[in-house]
């Protein structure tokens, strides 16, 4: 089948960095097993860390390393202990970070972490969500315990880097679904725009100091903060203006050591969230990231929340890949970027 991966870990401007593949068919003889389901990949997406996973380094691979963490797809085949999807069925997902990604024509997944399709959605539309999706719902209902019912509203919170994959889904999600007043940050008159079309209230710019706009908005202090770029720049504003008892959520790591004490008189709460601790470690909550997609997927269809697609290239080959990852690795991506067709 067809697949774009890498042998070498390369700067995206050097054709090796990801290749057009003829790779064996997964699960080839025996089918899926378990709770995998073999999917028809019909468009993928690129995120952030698909360009940090092929960024340069050392190692070099035998058997070519497949990338790709947002697809939407048919499924083909069912394992034997599925239940929730059967051979057909329209679906979207992220997938694992530890198992083959899904720049490939066939992918296997677990089920209990894929959605059903959006079905006022093209595959293409589709497959910009999935990741994003995963990040901010975990990031505002589970890592900072934002209540999903509504009773929260009215409540602020702070999403820095609005523009992006993650902001933009995450503006939609804590103004529709948590009815919360969103502030948002963006640095260019574009992406400003962008943010308030998704439903912020108030818009800051991330590059000048965010305390002073905040007050000078009539904001004092946030309950909830949730950063998603350059945490280090971020993070000594943030624990300046986070409320009393309130949470800073990052889906970015930092470079050197964060100074939680600075959190300490205030009693507040510092939290990651990485959307693939579900996949990778399991338990008995793994079929949540289903329910959760299963959940985006109809406020899509009521026209509560909307696709964060903006490029799509086709087809799916390495040419429109490394064009996609350069995208992303330039930081000035409003929305995502999705590759269409193999």
């Amino acid at each position: 089948m067809k697949a774009i991966g890498l042998y070498k870990y390369l700067p995206v401007d050097q054709e090796e960095s990801l290749l057009d593949l003829e790779v064996p068919r997964p699960a080839e003889g025996g089918g899926p097993q378990g709770y995998d389901l073999l999917v028809r990949v019909k468009a993928i997406s690129v995120n952030p860390v698909d360009t940090k996973v092929r960024a340069p380094k050392a190692p070099v691979e035998t058997v070519p390393r497949v990338l790709g963490w947002d697809v939407a797809g048919v499924v083909e085949a069912a394992g034997p202990d599925c239940s929730i999807f059967r051979p057909g069925d329209e679906v979207f997902y992220a997938g694992s970070i530890v198992r083959p990604g899904c720049n490939s024509e066939l992918h296997l997944v677990d089920e209990r972490i894929v959605g059903r399709k959006p079905k006022t959605l093209s595959f293409a539309e589709a497959a910009a969500l999935p990741l994003t999706s995963i990040t901010a719902w975990e990031a505002l209902f589970d890592r900072m315990h934002v209540a999903r019912n509504g009773s929260d509203r009215g409540k602020v919170v702070l999403i820095v880097g609005g523009a992006g994959g993650v902001g933009s889904i995450a503006i939609q999600i804590a103004k529709k679904v948590a009815q919360l007043t969103v502030i948002a940050t963006a640095s260019r008159p574009e992406s400003r725009e962008w943010c308030l079309a998704r439903g912020a209230d108030v818009v800051i710019d991330h590059r000048q100091p965010m305390p002073a706009q905040l007050r000078a908005a009539g904001f004092s202090t946030i309950p909830y903060i949730l950063c998603l770029n350059d945490l280090d720049s971020h993070y000594a504003g943030m624990a300046e203006v986070v409320a009393p008892f309130g949470f800073i959520c990052s889906i970015v790591g930092a470079s050197k050591p964060i100074a939680l004490d600075a959190l300490w008189d205030k009693s507040a709460g510092f939290v990651w969230e990485l959307m693939f601790t579900r996949p990778k470690y399991g338990g008995p909550d793994m079929s949540a990231q289903h329910d959760l997609l299963n959940e985006v997927s109809r406020l899509v269809d009521t026209g509560d929340l909307v696709t964060t697609a903006t490029e799509t290239l086709s087809p799916i080959n390495a040419a429109n890949l490394r064009k996609a990852h350069h995208m992303v690795e330039e930081g000035h991506m409003i929305g995502k970027v999705v590759l269409d067709g193999f």
